[in-house]
């Protein structure tokens, strides 16, 4: 799949936006009726009303199809909590991205999108990485407009994201709340020197259109 194929995906509009509604909804239909093992591009068309060449052409094929419906549950998730904290809002946001990504529905999403091809501007992974960054980036500049002094997103995204990911995908077990609580405050600790020097170009993919 092409970058432009990919990157055409992220807003759809019209009936662009119909075929790709059309199409998720089949395939979540169709997976609770008979398992994800069971899927076929020619089934997920018929039960949407679509041809199998419109979904080759959108999508590419069955792995990249299923990546981009797990993207879309990512999308679907509510703004990051808000206590009043920089370190309340981390703990609440960092135990319930645990929670939802050590279900079996998440650890679903994130095999899907590894399983997806390329890593590059569009590709499934940089899509998943821009959505958490966006979250974290609304929670951090929240923060920050009271006044509070703040981690990067950069450094939560390294400090406390990336361990929760690693361990779920390496099968080192999944992290305990008791954990979080210990990357969070790493992420603390590195508040001040983390907005003068962050960690990588993890917040400028985020704040890009």
């Amino acid at each position: 799949m092409t970058t432009s194929a990919a990157t055409s995906r992220l807003r759809p509009g019209g009936r662009s936006a119909r075929v790709q509604a059309a199409v998720h909804q089949a395939v979540r239909d169709l997976t609770a009726l008979h398992g994800r093992d069971a899927l076929t591009i020619p089934q997920i068309a018929a039960r949407a009303g679509v041809t199998p060449s419109t979904i080759y052409r959108r999508w590419g094929d069955l792995v990249e199809l299923l990546a981009d419906v797990s993207i879309e549950r990512l999308r679907d998730e509510a703004d990051p909590p808000d206590t009043g904290s920089v370190r309340g809002d981390l703990l609440a946001w960092g135990e319930q991205f645990l929670e939802e990504m050590s279900s079996e529905l998440g650890r679903q999403v994130l095999k899907d999108v590894l399983t997806a091809s390329g890593y590059g501007d569009g590709s499934a992974p940089c899509q998943c990485l821009q959505i958490t960054a966006g979250q974290i980036t609304m929670l951090v500049g929240r923060a920050r407009s009271r006044g509070q002094a703040t981690p990067s997103v950069d450094c939560v995204l390294d400090t406390l994201v990336a361990p929760i990911i690693y361990r779920l995908l390496m099968g080192a077990g999944t992290p305990t709340a008791q954990q979080v609580v210990q990357w969070v405050d790493a992420c603390m600790a590195q508040g001040g020197r983390a907005e003068a020097a962050p960690c990588g170009a993890h917040a400028v993919e985020a704040a890009a259109p």
